[in-house]
């Protein structure tokens, strides 16, 4: 995921994180909270879970944030 702040110094740096995620996503997805790369952990196994779904939240450096569904 990406976002972007038109801030400048530290109010404009934006980290992610994940703030809805199944317990069985979390084993399986990794989200990097610098630039918002989602990345897998493990191999997807359909025969457990045939989709999954993330809330990604991105908050900038004044405490700004916004979220994003990611499925």
């Amino acid at each position: 995921v990406a976002a972007t702040d038109s801030d400048e110094g530290p109010n404009g740096l934006l980290k992610y994180s994940l703030k809805k995620v199944s317990d069985m996503a979390s084993n399986i997805f990794h989200l990097d909270s610098d630039t918002g790369d989602i990345t897998l952990l493990e191999s997807l196994d359909f025969e457990e879970g045939d989709s999954y779904e993330l809330e990604v939240q991105a908050r900038d450096g004044g405490q700004l944030f916004d979220t994003a569904k990611v499925v």
